[in-house]
């Protein structure tokens, strides 16, 4: 099987050769730790099959790739360096938001301002990049792109349209403690913005599909939920976004779109059910964080309505040989009933050692792979010995 067919094969329960070994990605230290640590230097983070990709030396199957439209504003707000002011410099990032960032380390930026105050800005500066008809949104090389989608024949991944977020990035453009406040201050305008979101979204998704496409999954982003569970209270949730996330899961499952993800961050228990409700059949990546959120567990209670991606604890990882192994054990019961894709919760830290991750591929090839159809591992080169000074 190519990684298109196991993937759906495995999402949609049905026999297959062996379960897919995929992963989501490294913190922006972690390759350049490895690289000190016998990862030949050549190798750059990368997430489809090139040469010299981390997908490629990992020996990874491909998930996601992405077709290449916009479904969020378009334009996008120039990026501009604000202010320079050594170890931090304040930026104007693509989507309006003004953050303090590190020039020294990875980290979250800090909000420092916003485009988006009020209703008036809205509208000045980003309903109208919600133009579904805007050129801009799609490749230059529309034609050949169409022949690219309308057919499946020599297709060998999958192919994942992205975008769609109805929280997310509003808490983005406007930051959290003022995006917490507008259901409550003006919950007619948090409708709009919601609604021009899952507008915008299910227009170019239609475009798409009177176009012939033939797409094999949709990943949105919202990252609502923190250490304690939710951003956005339940009730809120319900009433304003199931009804939105409903209208596009409608038109993805009309057109045979059938695997549909969420990527969202932290305690995500109370908002599980509701994603459900809305057509949101998979949630990723599965963050075990210190909460203790467990796919044996979200299994238990929902059953194989829910496809999920990820759960493999991070701090795992970065422990001993021992307790990787009987994670991997553990889960298989689980990858052998299908409807799970295991990989690393969330990106991998640099605290996780490479010889621990490459002992983690080596179980999971041998266990979820059982040794077939593998793609080739990658060779970890010894780290050169520091010579003695003096």
């Amino acid at each position: 099987m190519n990684d298109r067919e196991r993937f759906l094969a495995t999402m949609r329960y049905q026999p297959r050769d062996r379960a897919p070994i995929c992963d989501f990605g490294f913190w922006k230290e972690t390759i350049p730790t490895w690289h000190e640590q016998g990862l030949p230097k050549k190798v750059r983070w990368g997430v489809t099959g090139k040469p010299n990709t981390t997908n490629e030396f990992f020996g990874m199957d491909v998930f996601d790739r992405a077709l290449n439209v916009s479904t969020g504003i378009c334009p996008v707000f120039e990026q501009k360096v604000l202010e320079d002011r050594g170890e931090t410099r304040l930026v104007l990032q693509w989507d309006g938001a003004i953050v303090e960032e590190s020039t020294t380390h990875s980290t979250i930026p800090t909000h420092y301002g916003h485009t988006l105050v009020d209703r008036q800005s809205w509208r000045e500066h980003y309903a109208w990049r919600y133009d579904a008809d805007d050129p801009k949104r799609y490749p230059t090389d529309w034609q050949e792109k169409k022949k690219e989608w309308q057919t499946v024949d020599g297709r060998t991944e999958p192919l994942i349209i992205y975008g769609l977020s109805l929280f997310g990035r509003l808490r983005d453009y406007m930051g959290l403690e003022n995006i917490a406040l507008v259901p409550y201050d003006d919950p007619a305008w948090f409708e709009e913005m919601v609604a021009t979101q899952a507008d915008c979204f299910i227009r170019v998704v239609k475009r798409l599909f009177d176009n012939g496409a033939v797409i094999d999954g949709c990943a949105m982003w919202e990252d609502m939920s923190y250490s304690g569970g939710p951003l956005l209270s339940p009730g809120h949730f319900k009433q304003f976004l199931v009804p939105h996330y409903k209208r596009v899961t409608d038109v993805l499952r009309s057109h045979g779109v059938d695997i549909i993800w969420v990527d969202s961050d932290g305690k995500i228990d109370d908002l599980l059910p509701l994603w459900l409700e809305g057509g949101v059949n998979c949630m990723f990546p599965i963050e075990v964080g210190t909460w203790g959120a467990d796919p044996v567990k979200y299994r238990k209670q929902y059953g194989k309505s829910l496809l999920m991606m990820g759960g493999f604890s991070k701090r795992i990882l970065s422990g001993s040989k021992e307790g990787i192994r009987a994670e991997v054990l553990r889960l298989t019961p689980l990858v052998e009933e299908g409807g799970y894709i295991p990989f690393a919760d969330h990106r991998v830290p640099p605290d996780v050692p490479l010889e621990n991750y490459m002992y983690y591929l080596k179980c999971a090839r041998e266990v979820w792979g059982k040794g077939v159809n593998l793609k080739p591992l990658g060779r970890v080169y010894a780290p050169k010995p520091i010579k003695a000074v003096g």
